[in-house]
């Protein structure tokens, strides 16, 4: 029978003989968990990986220049923003009545012909002694367009600007002016009034401006003063004299290209709007015509009423 100190150093054998796997399985257990944590914290540490685009100035950049290698302009990637297009300033509209006048008419048929085949109401101005005088007027009576006789005036710096050898100058007496103006009207019997072709020194001139206005009033025309000087009176004069009259507001064609003179005439349809009324003046230039036929019809769309000069004097 084994003492009883023996069989306690037995049963602490034994125990100590379980001990051991027992630790090391635990140990080996504790490493897993560890390692499963570390991977797990590393794993959400690092952010994911992505496949970032190319930066902009790579994805528009041009292929190298070189001496053998031409430039190409490939298509962008992606999608590229443009920058909004600019609007178109909107044209204004409205309601306004407008006259355009087209002076030194009488030099041909094809202008007069391509003028009155725009169909708008227009005013000739005629000057008479030009070689067409008689077919210009007669077929614009027929077409129903207003005749005018444009009156050659004495301008400044005559005679160094030349002035039509039929005109009216300053020197002249004013039985001669009498003359030459009844000589005009019946030249052009179709003539309704009168306006001034040139004229800045002759309209200037109270006395003179007197005499010819006496001539239309007996004659029953009007007169239109196209403002070839600002201090013109000849507005006043015929107004003190009874003669129905109006004033030029705008010169259409000072220069000759198609965009300047579009936007006179929206300045002429602007103070249309404005006043009521307004008068254009302007000139058979080629230029003229393109632009006449291109943009009145689309002011008279946009509100703007063309009618004969006569229908603004008073």
């Amino acid at each position: 029978m084994a003492s009883p100190r023996k069989t306690v150093r037995t049963n602490r054998r034994k125990r100590n003989s379980y001990r051991v796997p027992l630790i090391g399985m635990a140990l080996v257990v504790i490493a897993v968990i560890a390692a499963v944590v570390f991977l797990d914290r590393t794993h959400r540490r690092q952010p994911a990986v992505q496949q970032a685009p190319p930066p902009a100035v790579e994805r528009h950049k041009l292929p190298p220049r070189g001496p053998d290698r031409p430039v190409v302009h490939e298509d962008y990637t992606g999608v590229i923003h443009h920058p909004a297009e600019p609007q178109r300033t909107q044209r204004p509209t409205g309601p306004g009545t407008l006259a355009v006048v087209i002076d030194d008419m009488g030099k041909g048929l094809p202008e007069a012909r391509a003028l009155m085949d725009i169909g708008i109401p227009l005013t000739f101005a005629i000057i008479p002694g030009l070689p067409k005088v008689r077919r210009v007027a007669e077929e614009a009576r027929q077409r129903g367009i207003e005749v005018m006789v444009h009156l050659p005036m004495e301008p400044k710096g005559y005679p160094e600007r030349r002035l039509e050898a039929n005109g009216l100058i300053l020197s002249l007496g004013d039985d001669e002016i009498v003359g030459r103006v009844n000589g005009y009207l019946n030249e052009i019997p179709q003539a309704v009034g009168a306006n001034n072709h040139m004229g800045s020194e002759f309209t200037e001139n109270r006395q003179k401006m007197a005499v010819v206005m006496g001539v239309l009033k007996e004659r029953g025309l009007f007169f239109v003063d196209s403002k070839t000087s600002p201090v013109s009176v000849g507005d006043a004069v015929a107004r003190e004299m009874g003669v129905r009259t109006a004033v030029r507001n705008v010169f259409l064609d000072n220069i000759q290209e198609p965009g300047y003179i579009a936007k006179q005439l929206r300045q002429a349809a602007s103070i249309a709007r404005k006043r009521g009324s307004a008068i254009a003046i302007c000139h058979p230039h080629p230029a003229t015509i393109q632009t006449l036929a291109a943009e009145l019809p689309r002011l008279r769309d946009e509100g703007i009423t063309f009618v004969s000069v006569s229908r603004l004097v008073r």
